[in-house]
């Protein structure tokens, strides 16, 4: 016998296992025969009736396709198979202790180790201003609002843009409320998005952003150094505009990686250095509008005006603009929300920083862009020639607002002018105070977001790679320093940056890497819908202004806006982060974050369960849900790799495992744990279910039963491995029973024992073509029958043909072929050939005789070479002794000759399936079936021996 599944050869003494029908008489039942070989059952306590099956004494009935009609047979009669009942005479209970096979399997090793501590003694922490506000504002605050902002007033004037800068921040506000939510549902570790989102979604989607968002970060960095390049003016030192931009860049980028390997220290003091320039600069602007100069005004700039207000308040789309297109320039200014988050580890309170510094930043930024809009629309009218000459002469008929001021920029309509809100990018470098103020300004800006996507990214990878999502990537996981510094993650941020700056094109980058932002702000909103709707005890966040609905919205509003700023982008990472997720989903890393997808899958299963509790089963629907007898799962890998092959992603298999209560209880634990990851690591979707017992004679089926199974998710079919001393007493379930070849447990292995060894994988590889050979020999209700065809289904087994035997009388061979062929066709089951076995009665050879004879020799009782007081003590003790009158009425002839036959037609099948016989109890003893079985299944290949409840399982009705 195989792969752990116990021995094969030497047979045990198991006193009461199954017991044999009565072939000599029936009190309950009286069958008669209906002249056409089919026998109708009616109750009866006086009658004795014996039906031959192929010439043996038996009730048991064969395969026949009226046992599977829904409708009444002739004149009020139905045929029905033998229950099961019937053929046991009474219900049996439970197993001996030997089903658990040789020796425990010694304990894996502990996997997964601690994660290391991510805040070591004398670590620099942040509080909520410079940890998060700062960083939040100076990413808002980029060159948008420098050198974009002007016209986007002129293209949609001062009333749609606050609409477009409110529909901006409507989508960062109810993100940031998301983020607070979720940062406050618990201590938040380093990671920022990545943590949020997988700590609450679970490693799939947080796997696939965080991969992304670091990416996006990584490139960011060279989108803002290559904005600083281009306002650098270097045409003195270079010889063309790309090398200038490609060698500022590169400097640039060095500079930024200095600091931030110098330390977080150091960045945040640059980064307030930057912002100090940047709030000045801001200032700047805002000071110049109240200053008119005359020498500003052909350009356009005259200071407060209604007219000027009143004239740009609508919009004047221009060179094929739209609101949405306008729209789609202007949103990533309003990213940059998560650079706080981003350092979460680095925070002293980051469950009160992120919340306050991360919305703050948003109310504050937001005003600033809406009081810079109203301004620019207030001060600068759209067109302007630069033209001290262009005033109003008397003869000149204009009523826009230029023209009330004093001036004539009619000209500009025709093209051609290059001041005004329209054509002036560098408009608040004029408006202001102090001009080079603006261009620091700029530079600030710029600046302060590339080195805060330089930070964040390596952040934001470090503990992706911690999480060991993604195999090979660990070695990113290392720190360095007191801040446990992600060194290695600056270096490869830095080497991605500076591939992107030497390519000085992200014009087709840039609208994925927005769409990468927007992606995470979708999924962080959809992680407070989703763990709002779970309901989920866990989820108690300390914010409490949130709501799942809003949350919603919010992650619908992130998906439309991606699709508005560039549709093939938004398809472009829709399709990334798709692959990514069926990677990791493929991969499923050894993680438990107590996610709100695994809350959400309990009241989703629990809610079928209840209702499917309350369907009646129907056998359309029927599925083999089995329980395994299997003990330590990796001991019986055979076992479980062929019951999986046809019940994976179909229904239910228990792998069921008895325990002594006097078992250690941390080593029932540990157990546990090892026996689910061997599982989940071979990729066998199956429970693990140990069960304990003080005796397990007679508690091991009874607790199996009760502590497996929800409702109608509970098993109906019992697997096990082929053992010679079990004594099984069933409940009323399915029995299936796998014998391969017996292991040697000698060491070392001979070859031949090392064959036998790599066959205990023999179900896990894909088997060829070959037959999986069907001996249908008693109808049990077409289990024996659905088993080969649910594996012929699997990839594993679909280029093996099914073959069916049965048996016959020789004189109706093509008769009972035609009856079978007529029901394998209404079952929808393919086959490649049926075999009547109509010599199944003949005798078996001799030496066959003689080798069984030599089997049961350990086992008889041999009353007649003892007293009769001495032989019914010892029947009394050792009841599972075979008797001499057991073996002068049952000659075991039918198992010998089945044996014969199946070494003839099935010695190359990949696989037999085989009806297994009865026996009743009181009639056959344990010893004498279990010979049976020994006898019936040796020397063959992989062989299942089945036997369903009687129920059918199969039919051929829509």
């Amino acid at each position: 016998m195989d792969p752990g599944l116990g021995p094969a050869a030497d047979i045990g003494p198991p006193p009461d296992v199954f017991h044999e029908p009565d072939t000599a008489k029936s009190d309950s039942v009286s069958l008669h025969s209906t002249g056409t070989g089919q026998t109708h059952i009616s109750d009866s306590h006086s009658n004795t009736y014996y039906m031959r099956t192929f010439g043996h004494n038996t009730i048991d009935a064969v395969p026949n396709i009226e046992f599977y009609r829904q409708t009444a047979a002739p004149f009020g009669e139905k045929l029905t198979r033998p229950s099961l009942s019937e053929l046991h005479d009474e219900l049996d209970k439970p197993f001996e202790d030997g089903l658990v096979n040789g020796e425990e399997p010694s304990a894996a090793e502990e996997a997964a180790a601690l994660m290391a501590k991510e805040a070591k003694g004398g670590a620099v922490k942040f509080g909520w201003v410079k940890g998060v506000l700062v960083r939040c504002m100076l990413n808002i605050w980029g060159v948008m609002l420098f050198i974009r902002m002007s016209w986007i007033v002129g293209q949609a004037g001062i009333g749609l843009t606050i609409a477009i800068i409110l529909m901006a921040t409507l989508v960062t506000t109810i993100t940031g409320l998301s983020t607070s939510a979720i940062a406050t549902n618990g201590f938040v570790r380093g990671g920022g998005a990545y943590y949020l989102i997988s700590r609450s979604l679970g490693p799939e989607f947080g796997g696939s952003i965080g991969l992304i968002f670091a990416f996006a970060n990584a490139v960011a960095v060279a989108m803002y150094v290559v904005g600083f390049a281009e306002t650098v003016d270097v045409d003195a030192l270079m010889t063309d505009e790309l090398n200038d931009i490609r060698i500022v860049g590169t400097l640039t980028v060095i500079l930024l990686l200095g600091i931030s390997v110098a330390g977080m220290e150091w960045e945040a003091k640059a980064q307030i250095v930057l912002l100090v320039i940047l709030l000045a600069a801001i200032a700047n602007y805002f000071l110049g509008t109240f200053i008119p100069v005359d020498n500003k005004e052909p350009k356009g700039f005259f200071g407060y005006h209604t007219a000027i207000l009143f004239e740009n308040f609508g919009p004047d789309f221009r060179e094929e603009e739209t609101f949405f297109s306008v729209f789609a320039i202007f949103f990533p200014a309003a990213t940059g929300i998560l650079a706080g988050a981003n350092i979460s580890g680095d925070l002293a309170d980051p469950q009160s920083a992120i919340p306050i510094g991360t919305l703050l930043a948003i109310l504050v930024t937001g005003l600033t862009y809406v009081a810079v809009a109203v301004s620019a629309g207030s001060c600068i009218v759209r067109d302007a020639t630069g033209d001290h000459n262009d005033t109003v002469s008397d003869t000149v008929n204009c009523t826009d607002a230029a023209c009330t001021l004093g001036y004539d920029f009619s000209i500009c309509k025709e093209g051609g002018c290059q001041y005004g809100l329209m054509n002036d990018f560098q408009v608040m470098s004029l408006v202001s105070y102090f001009g080079p103020l603006i261009t620091a300004g700029i530079f600030s800006a710029t600046l302060s977001s590339a080195l805060a996507s330089l930070v964040s990214a390596p952040k934001v990878f470090q503990a992706l790679c911690k999480d060991n999502i993604y195999p090979g990537l660990g070695i990113f996981a290392k720190g360095y320093g007191k801040n446990n510094e992600p060194l290695r993650g600056y270096v490869l941020t830095f080497c991605i940056g500076l591939a992107f700056i030497l390519i000085a094109e992200l014009n087709i980058i840039a609208p994925i890497i927005s769409n990468f932002f927007l992606a995470s702000y979708a999924l962080i909103n959809f992680s407070v819908f989703h763990a709002s709707l779970a309901n989920s005890p866990g989820w108690r966040p300390s914010f409490k202004y949130y709501n799942m609905w809003v949350s919603l919205a919010g992650a619908v509003l992130c998906c439309v806006v991606m699709f508005v700023i560039n549709w093939w982008a938004a398809l472009v990472t829709l399709l990334i982060i798709l692959a990514l997720y069926i990677y990791v989903g493929y991969k499923k890393p050894d993680v438990n974050w107590g996610s709100s997808t695994q809350a959400l899958i309990y009241n989703q299963a629990l809610t079928h369960c209840l209702n499917l509790s309350s369907v009646e089963d129907h056998v359309k629907n029927f599925r083999p849900q089995c329980l395994v007898l299997a003990g330590y799962p990796n001991s019986r890998p055979a076992l479980l790799q062929l019951v999986h092959s046809f019940t994976k992603n179909v229904s239910l298999m228990v792998c069921g495992h008895v325990r002594t209560v006097r078992t250690a209880l941390s080593d029932l634990s540990q157990d546990y744990v090892r026996c689910r990851r061997w599982l989940i690591k071979k990729r066998i979707k199956a429970f693990y279910s140990p069960v304990f017992a003080d005796n397990l004679r007679f508690s091991m089926m009874t607790s199996l039963l009760q502590a497996v199974g929800l409702g109608r998710l509970k098993p109906n079919t019992l697997v096990m491995g082929f053992k010679n001393n079990w004594r099984p007493k069933f409940n009323n379930l399915s029995v299936v029973v796998l014998r391969t070849s017996k292991i040697s447990t000698k060491s070392p292995l001979s070859l031949t024992d090392q064959r036998l060894l790599e066959s205990s994988q023999m179900f896990k590889k894909k088997q060829g073509k070959g037959t999986i050979d069907v001996w249908w020999l008693f109808d049990d209700g077409g289990l024996t029958l659905l088993i080969p065809y649910l594996l012929t289904n699997r990839s594993k087994w679909g280029d093996c043909r099914i073959r069916v035997f049965i048996g016959g009388k020789i004189n109706r061979i093509d008769h009972d072929r035609r009856a079978m062929a007529t029901l394998l066709s209404r079952f929808r089951i393919d086959f490649s050939d049926i075999n009547v076995l109509g010599d199944i009665n003949v005798k078996p050879k001799k030496h066959n005789k003689l080798s069984f004879k030599e089997l049961i020799e350990p086992y008889r009782l041999k009353e007649d070479d003892m007293e009769q007081e001495a032989a019914e003590r010892l029947k009394a003790q050792e009841p599972w002794r075979i008797t001499d009158n057991e073996l002068e009425l049952y000659k075991t002839n039918r198992q010998i000759r089945l044996n014969e036959l199946l070494k003839e037609h099935s010695s190359s099948a990949k696989l037999i399936v085989v009806s297994m016989p009865l026996a009743r109890k009181g009639t056959v003893s344990s010893a004498l079936y279990m010979c049976w079985l020994e006898t019936l299944s040796k020397d063959l290949p992989p062989l299942l021996l089945v036997r369903g409840n009687h129920q059918s399982v199969l039919t051929f009705y829509s």
